[in-house]
C-alpha cells in the first residue's frame, strides 16, 4: 500500500474517499484512532492509502477534483 493523502482536515478526507470509492478504487484511511489519544482535537493527520496498483489512477483522480498532493 502507498500513501495517496494526508491531511488533518476530515472533510476533505471524507471527500477524496467518496471519491475513490465512486472510481471503484480501494482506500483505507489510517491513523483514525489516533484521535483517542490527541483529544479530537485534530492535530495528528490520518493518511489514506491505497494499493500499488491503483496508487496512479488515485492520484489522478484527486488531483482532478483539485487535491494537492505531496510527491
Amino acid at each position: 500500500m502507498k500513501q495517496l493523502y494526508r491531511t488533518t482536515d476530515m472533510a476533505s478526507m471524507a471527500f477524496a474517499k467518496a471519491l475513490l470509492q465512486g472510481e471503484d478504487i480501494a482506500c483505507f484511511e489510517m491513523d483514525v484512532n489516533m484521535s483517542v489519544l490527541e483529544g479530537s482535537i485534530g492535530i495528528f493527520p490520518r493518511r489514506l492509502m491505497v494499493a500499488d496498483a491503483d496508487y496512479d489512477d488515485a492520484r489522478e483522480v484527486l488531483t482532478d477534483n483539485g487535491f494537492s498532493l505531496e510527491d
